[in-house]
């Protein structure tokens, strides 16, 4: 029988074989759908988006606050911080003019301190609006577990905190490195910071509530 010309029949099969051997090891083979990643592989951060606020206004120096049921308690907000928390759902969906997007969990800080209980109050109005229970199993200083909680819920997530503790939050999410991050919260409860996280990478917006007279 004749032999077959070179570059054709099974010897060309055999050499075109070789040569792709290497791409189809790495998965690179041509017109092959990409692989599924191996049991156990590591997946990159999934995207996340995270609005973090101090809770509303304590009462200062001299005054006292109040808890739900007007009683005086100096661990409850202030009355500008009741009227703050009466105030908040109007960032939110489903109220009209909402500019922020309606947060699929809530987490305000646990315990018994002061800073929790106010963190409570100030979203509990937005909480019945919302109809979504508020987490509080993390109290102030587990920062890193509510950072991996956070992160593994539904988004977007809405933090109330305390402000001593909102770097430590910031900096256990992986973002205290991102450009414009302030080095600790400033002296201000009428604020909203949104991370958010693309294919890994985090930005950060600092934005304003303007829920009540005097806001900046």
């Amino acid at each position: 029988m004749p032999e077959a010309p070179a570059g054709s029949g099974p010897r060309r099969r055999a050499v075109l074989a070789a040569a792709l051997a290497p791409l189809a090891a790495s998965g690179c083979s041509g017109g092959e759908a990409p692989r599924t990643p191996a049991p156990g592989a590591q997946a990159g951060p999934k995207d996340a988006l995270i609005m973090v606020i101090r809770h509303a206004e304590k009462p200062y120096a001299g005054d006292v606050g109040r808890d739900a049921e007007g009683e005086d308690d100096p661990g409850s907000l202030a009355g500008r911080g009741w009227r703050r928390a009466e105030e908040l759902p109007r960032l939110f969906p489903p109220a009209r003019g909402s500019s922020l997007p309606r947060p699929a969990a809530v987490f305000a800080a646990g315990g018994k301190r002061d800073a929790p209980a106010r963190c409570q109050q100030t979203v509990t109005a937005l909480a019945a609006a919302l109809r979504t229970p508020v987490r509080t199993e993390f109290a102030v200083g587990a920062e890193a577990a509510l950072a991996r909680a956070a992160s593994a819920a539904p988004m977007p997530i809405l933090v109330c905190w305390e402000h001593s503790g909102i770097p430590r939050l910031v900096s256990a999410l992986g973002a205290g490195e991102v450009p414009g991050v302030p080095a600790t919260w400033p002296d201000r409860h009428d604020l909203v910071w949104m991370f958010t996280r693309r294919q890994g990478q985090w930005s950060f917006r600092e934005l304003p509530q303007h829920l009540l007279p005097g806001d900046v």
